[in-house]
């Protein structure tokens, strides 16, 4: 089981980015899919899930209406387009397997990790 987040970068504030979680060694559409970050001397937050079907969809305060998680289970892979990105979204980000999209919260936990992007937002 493995997942792989891609897709950051440095980009100027205001900026967009499409991260991208893809498996390999599983069959994606069976797993809901959470989006963890975590910046620089802070505890890593899940601010975004997805449901297996795409059915229940989660995000945090801090993203709401900036970010849009999507999936498709055909291309194994779950998809997170930030929008209108701010310098405190800078952070190393990862996509995690996690047991239920409807009882998520900034708390929870993954169960398999991918390898995490970094995101960078500045001027």
């Amino acid at each position: 089981v493995q997942l792989q987040a891609s897709g950051g970068g440095l980009v100027q504030p205001g900026g967009s980015l499409r991260l991208s979680c893809i498996a390999s060694g599983f069959t994606l559409a069976g797993s809901a899919i959470g989006w963890f970050r975590q910046a620089p001397g802070k505890e890593r937050e899940g601010f975004s899930c997805i449901s297996s079907l795409g059915k229940y969809i989660y995000y945090g305060d801090s993203v709401k209406g900036r970010f849009t998680i999507s999936r498709d289970n055909a291309k194994n892979t779950v998809f997170l387009e930030m929008n209108s990105l701010k310098p405190e979204d800078t952070a190393v980000y990862y996509c995690a397997t996690i047991s239920r999209c409807s009882a998520f919260s900034s708390n929870s936990h993954g169960v398999n990790w991918g390898q995490g992007t970094q995101v960078t937002v500045s001027s």
